[in-house]
């Protein structure tokens, strides 16, 4: 299952889950964010890779509807709730991001 992780500037929280599904023996990952100046920002080929795409906040899948309106037309998109409030690796972020995702993994 492809995984794609979006938030705001991909710093915190999308490669937090990026790392911590990288070992999954089910799971691909990646991480990618909705602002002109995320570390990567969120293209064309990673909506086309994703089976699933996960925005941490419902604005995030907003600009992705926006942006990508044709494209994700298909697409499964599971907005997490995941608020902007930790830092990368954050033990409480890691936990949060699990108990969202396991489901959608569950459900596969």
């Amino acid at each position: 299952m492809n995984i794609l992780f979006v938030c705001s500037r991909n710093q915190w929280r999308s490669p937090t889950a990026e790392t911590h599904f990288r070992r999954h023996p089910v799971v691909n990952a990646r991480s990618a964010g909705t602002s002109p100046r995320a570390k990567h920002t969120v293209s064309i080929d990673d909506i086309r890779w994703a089976d699933v795409i996960c925005p941490m906040e419902q604005k995030h899948k907003n600009r992705i509807l926006a942006t990508f309106p044709r494209d994700v037309r298909d697409s499964k998109i599971v907005v997490l709730d995941i608020p902007d409030d930790y830092r990368y690796m954050d033990a409480e972020l890691v936990e949060l991001i699990d108990s969202a995702v396991r489901p959608i993994i569950d459900s596969a």
